[in-house]
């Protein structure tokens, strides 16, 4: 009976000898097929490819979710990680380790089988078909590590009796076959795809993800040499209009290292529309920026809200970083068809097709479940998530140049290698947000050479107000130790419209009373607008800091496996 248990959990885990599943697909990433193949499967090219295609099935390639981040209000609920609850049986915790080793295990195969075709294709053409099984298995790898770290590693198939002699490896072990994965990749993989190409994997593509997985585990000497490996191909560039880059009608962005399409005919979309988009509009307003990401926006003058002469609580979209107000919709502009005005005494908007006035019912004052802060996402969201039954296509960004460079210029800070090339890199970054060239830097607050802890700050800044809506602040938090601190504060929202408009909008005191104070973290402190009953109390994050900084190994495999859980789990 503990024979079968085990040899179920292998189904996912490994590719047990003469067995192979494959999901097989014409077209790169979109509705793949999953079909059986026998034990001649990769023989020729064709077949090779289609066991590619289907490594890039969107579930293998999950974002960290934002609302496990102080970046995020959902009304006054919290998830397993803001709420502390996370524990072994967890779905996500259960469905990402499970989807990582089945893709795991057909990466395994490709690279071991791939040889069969060895009559038919050139060795330059095996090693490419190998590379990118190699850079596909090192992805569902580092995830694993990163989020897991006791994890189990194989890159072998297996039979069944050799399987069930597994054990979980030593991370740094783990890491260094990840490297070598992603090196080989590197090596044997394309600079880039032509037109009529199907684009995957490339150089590229190798050399950002290493460096992200490098900066994760705090190798920093890694981390810079991969980032600057992948800067110097000169393929990549970042797209010109900020706001721009993430909306569905942008494909194939320059700006994108990995990513691959979505497609609405194909049924293949990002999904969940309805609750980002504002209530005017058809949507439910329920998922929500939250005032911690909308106080972290620098504003123009480079300084934050609480060190600023041109921040004004009463206008607080004002002289603020342009990323602020696309990424965040701004009060009384123009968004999906109405002025979006959330003031409680705001009791109709203009409907922009038609000129009339409307009822407004983004305001919680019409609408009960109005944004509970006040505050709507813009970032990607647009006129086409109204329509398809709110079914969207954007492109799937995994990692785009933008983090390069600011992992290059992190990794530099780390390693206290402060030079021009550190200031270079993030001024790139934020100059493309102000819409000028980096050079100008009059134009916009450029960062200017300082000490290593001015310059950390400067970049995890940066890093936030860049990477809003992708899902990269929770791993940010995790590294950088910074969860505790972020996700033990509650999150904050408006009083109800009666309080509201007695305490607040009667006195002026729209839309902030006063402004919060801001840490060296970019951690904002709304203690004191609490403390005098000027906003509301909407949830309260807890984070665990004796366990939560990794996740619990799945029950499944501490139970029927003999997986050693991860601590105070």
């Amino acid at each position: 009976m503990e024979r079968e248990i085990k040899m179920k959990r292998l189904r996912y885990l490994l590719i047990v000898s003469g067995i192979v599943l494959w999901t097989a697909c014409g077209k790169l990433d979109l509705n793949p097929l999953s079909d059986g193949s026998s034990e001649t499967w990769n023989s020729t090219a064709d077949e090779i490819e289609m066991s590619l295609n289907g490594f890039y099935k969107h579930v293998f390639w999950p974002e960290d979710n934002d609302e496990w981040t102080d970046d995020w209000i959902y009304r006054d609920a919290t998830t397993p990680i803001t709420g502390a609850t996370l524990n072994g049986e967890t779905g996500f915790v259960k469905d990402r380790w499970t989807n990582a080793y089945k893709c795991i295990a057909r990466a395994n195969n490709v690279v071991q089988s791939v040889e069969r075709a060895a009559d038919v294709l050139s060795e330059e053409e095996i090693e490419r078909y190998a590379a990118e099984a190699r850079f596909v298995r090192a992805a569902q790898y580092a995830y694993l590590l990163s989020h897991y770290g006791n994890i189990v590693y194989s890159d072998k198939m297996l039979d069944i009796d050799e399987a069930l002699e597994l054990g979980q490896s030593e991370p740094a072990f783990v890491l260094e076959k990840i490297y070598e994965d992603f090196d080989y990749a590197a090596e044997h993989l394309k600079a880039e795809f032509g037109s009529g190409e199907l684009k995957r994997a490339t150089k590229g593509a190798a050399y950002a993800l290493k460096a992200r997985i490098a900066a994760y585990m705090g190798d920093w000497i890694t981390a810079r040499d991969a980032a600057k490996d992948c800067i110097d191909l000169g393929v990549y560039t970042l797209h010109p209009n900020f706001a721009e880059l993430f909306l569905s009608k942008t494909k194939n962005s320059p700006e994108v290292v990995f990513g691959f399409p979505r497609s609405i005919e194909l049924k293949v979309t990002k999904g969940d529309a309805q609750n980002y988009v504002t209530r005017n509009a058809g949507g439910w307003a329920a998922k929500d920026p939250s005032w911690d990401l909308f106080c972290a926006f620098l504003c123009t003058d480079g300084k934050p809200i609480d060190e600023s002469d041109v921040f004004n609580p009463r206008e607080p979209f004002a002289n603020r970083d342009p990323r602020c107000a696309a990424t965040i919709v701004p009060f009384g502009a123009e968004h999906l068809g109405y002025i979006y005005e959330p003031h409680p005494d705001t009791l109709k908007v203009r409907q922009v097709s038609t000129g009339q006035l409307v009822e407004n019912r983004d305001t919680r004052s019409v609408a009960e479940y109005a944004s509970f802060n006040g505050l709507v996402w813009k970032k990607g969201i647009d006129g086409d998530w109204l329509l398809n039954s709110w079914q969207t296509e954007p492109d799937k960004i995994v990692i785009r140049f933008a983090d390069v460079l600011l992992l290059y210029a992190e990794a530099k800070i780390e390693l206290n290698e402060i030079d021009e090339s550190v200031i270079n890199a993030i001024n790139q970054v934020r100059a493309r947000a102000y819409g000028v060239d980096p050079a100008t830097t009059d134009a916009y607050p450029a960062v200017t050479l300082a000490d290593q802890a001015s310059l950390r700050q400067q970049v995890r800044i940066e890093r936030r107000m860049e990477f809003a809506l992708e899902g990269i602040r929770y791993m940010d938090l995790i590294r950088w130790q910074l969860a505790e601190k972020a996700l033990n504060k509650p999150n904050y929202g408006l009083l109800d419209p009666a309080d509201l408009r007695a305490k607040v909008t009667s006195k002026d005191l729209w839309f902030f009373p006063e402004t919060p104070e801001i840490d060296e973290d970019g951690v904002a402190d709304f203690s004191a607008l609490a403390g005098a009953g000027l906003i509301k109390q909407l949830a309260v994050r807890k984070f665990d800091a004796t366990r939560q900084y990794l996740w619990p190994i799945p029950s499944t495999e501490v139970l029927t496996s003999g997986l050693t859980q991860n601590p105070n789990y």
